[in-house]
């Protein structure tokens, strides 16, 4: 559903950020039609701004603030308190408000080039939630991941923040170091990651021909040049003879709304239903594919952090072209926003839900995701945690560094016999043998050297589309087909 106006950025990816997903940004007015709309327009003019007691109330406080506090208030934080705890008592993540300055950086990310830490986060029940990291971004080398708690920056707890303001601890130009403390499902011990802010890669589609003439197209967000990018590389692999395509939305975290329409209608034959906007009175607008469709086999590969726009993706193609899903159950983020960036007049900004979508059967999948056709869970080697060490590690000793060091040791095909965290023989073996092979000295220690070459080891391993099963399983479904 594409609603008309100024635009404005939709994607929050310059650190970590406040989770847009499926954004729609407009200036003043959301355009509507028919006798529905009108009425619905009516009923909302009659409720807009303060009546005569609320305007007494709200002046009668900042009065006494204004007279009576015991210190020097700045009225204009005052009033980005007020209008920041109105957003904050819809208790929703995704309606958010953003000050001067934040709101620029929000309106400039989509543009070009950007430095941060490359993940996107929201904000869930008082907690920092990661949605997904960008792929290649130091997030994701660091092993950052979807649904991942943030508890700290650099040692300042997030609890209790604002979502702004707890990227303003996380943002920071390039070189900087920014420690994230991480709780994460599974692990009994919080997990310190340690990253270094970058430039983040805005380039958001990859393409390449197999031997086999499956064609593989990598879609990492949905930005404003996404989708011409996206035929751009199509009509590369199909003028080179692709017989089935593998459209990768893993991590994706989502983006512009008319962006993934303009994708997903090139599958999905003229004048079926690509998503569906359902509004707050219950009235669904339908946007139909202008396209034409593929004889081709196709599947979509996801996983937990693929979200909103991916989703959307995800659903029309399974539903009106066929496609099979494989990988795991998405994120599971169902509503639209738009971003209000003409009325508040001073260069600050209001993002709101103000609709939710649904896939073109009327399936609404928030908080649920899709789950995959064929279900492919990743080797543990790709989600293990990093090192942070500060100490050398060596047997006898307990903890979770140990066992993301056994979860290393046993992917690459050293035998630890145990992944619980425990130092034990067979570990110090194992780190031994691994020892030989880099041409490290052999003491059987995990030390800051070892645990180093461990990790670039895993890099190059995971690296190596050999040992990406999701993928393989994805080209094996369009094989077959």
């Amino acid at each position: 559903m594409y609603f008309k106006g100024r635009t404005v950025v939709v994607l929050l990816l310059m650190t970590m950020v406040a989770s847009v997903l499926v954004t729609l940004s407009i200036g003043d007015q959301i355009p509507t039609s028919g006798k529905r709309a009108s009425v619905s327009a009516a009923a909302a003019s009659d409720r807009n701004g303060l009546s005569a007691k609320e305007e007494s109330k709200i002046n009668a406080v900042l009065g006494l603030i204004e007279t009576k506090y015991f210190k020097d208030i700045d009225r204009d934080e005052l009033v980005d308190g007020a209008v920041r705890g109105m957003m904050e008592s819809l208790d929703d993540p995704y309606s958010v408000y953003m000050e001067k300055d934040v709101a620029k950086q929000f309106s400039e990310s989509i543009e070009g080039s950007f430095s941060g830490i490359g993940a996107e986060v929201t904000l869930e029940k008082g907690k920092v939630v990661v949605v997904a990291p960008i792929k290649g971004s130091p997030a994701e080398k660091a092993g950052l991941l979807a649904k991942d708690i943030v508890l700290s920056v650099n040692g300042d707890k997030l609890d209790g923040l604002t979502l702004n303001d707890a990227v303003g601890k996380i943002r920071g130009p390039k070189g900087t170091k920014a420690k994230l403390r991480i709780e994460r499902s599974g692990n009994t011990q919080p997990i310190d990651l340690i990253l270094v802010r970058d430039d983040i890669d805005v380039e958001t589609v990859y393409a390449n021909l197999r031997d086999d003439g499956v064609g593989v197209i990598e879609i990492r967000q949905f930005s404003l040049n996404t989708a011409d990018r996206f035929k751009e590389e199509l009509a590369k692999l199909e003028k080179q003879g692709m017989k089935g395509l593998v459209i990768d939305v893993r991590n994706d975290p989502g983006g512009v709304l008319p962006v993934v329409v303009e994708i997903a209608q090139q599958f999905i034959p003229k004048g079926e239903t690509i998503v569906q906007v359902e509004d707050r009175d219950g009235h669904r607008d339908k946007t139909t594919s202008q396209g034409g469709g593929k004889d081709y086999p196709i599947a979509v590969l996801m996983n937990k952090g693929s979200a909103s726009a991916s989703e959307i993706l995800a659903g029309a193609l399974q539903e009106r072209a066929g496609a099979t899903l494989v990988g795991e159950t998405s994120y599971g983020k169902g509503t639209v926003q738009v971003s209000y960036n003409k009325t508040l007049g001073d260069g600050s900004l209001v993002k709101m839900t103000i609709a939710k979508w649904l896939t073109p059967d009327g399936n609404w999948i928030h908080q649920k995701g899709i789950k995959p056709n064929v279900e492919v869970q990743p080797p543990k080697l790709y989600t293990v945690a990093r090192f942070s060490l500060t100490d050398t590690l060596r047997k006898d000793m307990i903890g979770e560094q140990i066992r993301n060091a056994q979860v290393m040791l046993s992917g690459l095909g050293y035998t630890t016999q145990r992944e619980d965290g425990y130092y034990n023989a067979e570990t110090e073996q194992a780190v031994r043998t691994f020892q030989t092979d880099a041409g490290l000295p052999v003491t059987g220690e995990l030390d800051a050297k070892t645990a180093g070459a461990l990790e670039q080891a895993v890099v190059k391993w995971i690296k190596d589309n050999k040992n990406d099963k999701q993928l393989l399983e994805a080209i094996k479904t369009v094989s077959r087909k």
